[in-house]
């Protein structure tokens, strides 16, 4: 995680490292290094393997069966109907984006300035996601009610929309990289290499734009979160349809999901300061991560209760939502307190916070919920992953995907933070 312009919380290394210069970007280090076992061999395994990895768990578990390991390994076979591409599915996935960049120029919002990048260079941010959020679900609710027909469709376009998803994201972060080449741009540190595949993967620029449309920003945070929300939406229908009634377990899995992304719309200022948006280059990592990964990964569990409806006691229910509420008030009150600090120091629930004077002029906080654990708030945001998966049952290890590598996510992102912010902070890290 990290900090704002002029403080850091201790575990974050989001900072920009770019300056400004006729050819914009970040300080070049005496020795080059690269992450992901780049700069070739790496981003090319991981390019090639994301689509395969999304494709695999979507065939392992769909309403003919699913991937089991126990007590003895079973793999369904493909779908009789197998469909992995329509032009209906493209349609749909591309307007979708579109209509969520219409709301977004729309809607009234919020102007932010973000984290300085260079002495004096902050960009602007019109930041409208929980408004995007609230008029999404408004037209899901209104389909649900008079054309859930509209929803299941989604359904049973999942794999083609999937299909949709990585050719999409595969010809934007094409664009992006070629788009990085033309005129004057502010480059990232670690996506300016010269190596093509690894800054393809990185992402050269730092923030690409469209007048004050800010790509990177508006991928984070508006059509695959919500897009995520809508294929839930769209397994509960399903559900609905087949069975005649929604099953504890499929709310729980909708109630918690749905949270988090209102979570991370309402505070949309925070993101600002993060690592992905000061930091690292808009290219095929977060592209895919936004656009594809997201919505289709992150939706396993419902997708998996929608052909596996599991029934829950009571007891189980109340462990569950207990679990959830104890990883969001971890997520949250870290969170919050560290994006406090770093806006506004001097804010009266920052007093009596210990912190430590660095050579650089800023501070790091090292109290309250950043004195119990150097990422605090990313135990908290596993806890809810793992609330998220447990309504699933046992029967099947797919839907425990999500809880799994989003454990190996956050091991790799505190190194990867651990390292910036050593690099930024030196004796005082």
């Amino acid at each position: 995680m990290a900090v704002g312009a002029k403080t850091v919380a201790k575990g974050d290394g989001n900072s920009s490292r770019s300056n400004g210069g006729k050819l914009q970007q970040g300080p070049k280090q005496s020795q080059q290094t690269f992450e992901f076992c780049g700069p070739y061999a790496g981003p090319l395994v991981i390019v090639v393997c994301l689509p395969l990895i999304c494709y695999a768990l979507a065939l392992g578990c769909h309403e003919g069966g699913c991937l089991t390991l126990r007590p003895r390994l079973y793999v369904p076979p493909l779908p009789a109907d197998l469909r992995l591409f329509t032009w209906e599915a493209m349609a749909a996935y591309i307007g979708y984006i579109l209509v969520q960049v219409t709301l977004h120029l729309l809607l009234e919002g919020q102007w932010q300035e973000g984290t300085e990048l260079a002495p004096g260079k902050q960009l602007t941010y019109k930041l409208t996601s929980f408004r995007n959020l609230a008029v999404t679900m408004a037209a899901c609710a209104a389909l649900w009610v008079w054309q859930p027909a509209a929803l299941v469709w989604v359904h049973d376009q999942f794999l083609p929309l999937l299909t949709a998803a990585i050719m999409f994201t595969f010809a934007f972060s094409a664009w992006l990289y070629a788009a990085s080449f033309i005129g004057n741009k502010r480059l990232a540190a670690y996506g300016s290499s010269g190596y093509w595949l690894y800054d393809f993967w990185m992402g050269r620029e730092l923030n690409p734009r469209w007048g004050q449309l800010d790509l990177k920003e508006f991928c984070e945070l508006y059509p695959g979160l919500s897009g995520w929300v809508v294929l839930n939406l769209s397994m509960a229908a399903y559900a609905a349809q087949r069975d005649g009634r929604v099953g504890a377990a499929m709310v729980l899995v909708n109630a918690f999901q749905l949270l988090y992304v209102a979570d991370s719309a309402w505070f949309e200022p925070a993101i600002l300061t993060t690592m992905d948006i000061t930091q690292d280059g808009f290219g095929f990592m977060l592209v895919f991560g936004d656009l594809c990964w997201v919505p289709f990964i992150y939706s396993l569990q419902a997708r998996y209760l929608a052909y596996h409806a599991e029934e829950l006691s009571w007891l189980a229910i109340v462990a569950i939502v207990a679990l959830k509420a104890v990883g969001y008030l971890i997520f949250r009150g870290s969170n919050s307190q560290k994006d406090r600090f770093r806006r506004d120091p001097t804010h009266p629930a920052n007093a009596g916070l210990k912190t430590i004077d660095t050579k650089r002029g800023r501070r790091l906080l090292i109290d309250g919920w950043w004195g119990v654990s150097r990422h605090i708030n990313y135990f908290g945001d596993w806890l809810m992953a793992v609330a998220w998966v447990l309504p699933c049952g046992f029967g099947s290890v797919i839907p425990y995907f999500h809880a799994i590598y989003f454990a190996i996510l956050l091991l790799h992102r505190d190194r990867r933070d651990a390292h910036a912010c050593h690099e930024k902070y030196g004796k005082d890290w």
